[in-house]
């Protein structure tokens, strides 16, 4: 375990920190379906030997169970930890302090973390395979008489500060010409804000999968759906600024980065075992595992003009909003680490 451990642990807190470092193992599997899949010449540097890679796992997204169930770390010539978190914000703050190399968040971490200063880069994009599957969403409890977002003026909205959920909650309210002073918005983490939509203390929720397809399959129902251009359906690979400015360990991590979109591209034509990871990850019974696996279905692409300026429009309605005090130049957090036209979704991975 690396020694910054504590400090991680002290920077974030417990809720943050999900579980605590655990190195990736090598599959004892011979026959693990990308334990050779990588280009044997990505697994020749014995100069990144000296390097271990600490992952950001956002909310159990299966990352570490695939990494075992795969082997595609298995000829890797560096070692991989995952660290988890229960969500974005927290995570970029861990990549900018260097307690973690690489993670994925949200749409919002991002803006929020260079709002601060913090010090990382937006490296990469993981994109929905399926653009009409929405990622998050603004739920209500069983029984309530919203049926608009223009019915939540006055109302009490649960939603994890700072994350992708905020800026859905942020947009789907300006969407209908209401600000964050016409609601009453309480900033809560996720799993505290379960226990305060479940016992009625909030009126609506914003909030991902798979709790939100846990809560709808409970009998809550759908008010807002996090699709464009209300929302974004990507995610974003972060990774700190101390790991890109060195040259051979930004090599290495580009390596790291293409060996977990791989392990994606894999699950997506996996889907059982995709679930199964998920479940294992999250505590969640399998079938709420298979009832959010859309929204985890993405591929990994660079960062593209496109996303800067949504990045960019979201940034400035934050700003406008009061939610952010500092205005954020998108394009100035932008580090591509994969070549132009890569696509995850476009690589050969045996089923």
């Amino acid at each position: 375990m690396r020694k910054r451990t504590a400090g991680l642990i002290g920077a974030v807190g417990s809720l943050a920190l999900a579980s605590t470092l655990a190195a990736c193992g090598s599959s004892s599997n011979t026959t693990a379906p990308l334990s050779n899949a990588v280009d044997v010449r990505d697994a020749k540097h014995p100069e990144w030997s000296k390097f271990t890679f600490t992952i950001g796992d956002n909310g159990g997204d299966g990352s570490q169970a695939l990494a075992k169930l795969t082997g595609v770390f298995d000829n890797a010539p560096y070692q991989v930890k995952f660290a988890r978190f229960t969500y974005g914000p927290p995570l970029v703050q861990a990549a900018a302090s260097g307690d973690i190399d690489l993670g994925s968040v949200g749409d919002v971490p991002p803006i929020t973390g260079a709002a601060k200063d913090y010090g990382f880069k937006v490296v990469a994009v993981n994109r929905s395979l399926t653009s009409e599957q929405a990622v998050e969403n603004i739920i209500v409890p069983k029984g309530s008489k919203l049926k608009s977002a223009a019915d939540l003026k006055g109302k009490k909205i649960a939603v994890p500060q700072g994350s992708s959920a905020h800026g859905l909650a942020l947009n789907a309210l300006r969407s209908v010409g209401l600000t964050p002073k016409d609601v009453k918005l309480t900033f809560l983490d996720p799993a505290a804000g379960a226990t305060a939509f479940n016992t009625g203390k909030v009126d609506a929720w914003s909030i991902w999968n798979p709790q939100s397809a846990i809560a709808v399959k409970n009998g809550a129902r759908i008010l807002v759906k996090g699709l464009p251009p209300i929302d974004q359906t990507s995610s974003y690979y972060v990774a700190s600024d101390t790991s890109l400015k060195d040259k051979t360990k930004r090599a290495a991590l580009t390596d790291v980065l293409k060996r977990l979109s791989r392990e994606f591209a894999w699950a997506v034509k996996n889907p059982d075992q995709y679930a199964q990871a998920l479940s294992k990850e999250q505590g969640i019974p399998l079938a709420d595992a298979k009832a959010s696996l859309a929204a985890y279905s993405n591929r990994v692409t660079p960062v593209e003009q496109s996303d800067i300026e949504l990045e960019q429009k979201l940034a400035d309605a934050f700003l406008e909003a009061g939610q952010i005090t500092k205005k954020v130049d998108v394009k100035s957090i932008i580090d591509n680490l994969l070549p132009a036209g890569y696509d995850s979704s476009k690589l050969k991975v045996t089923s």
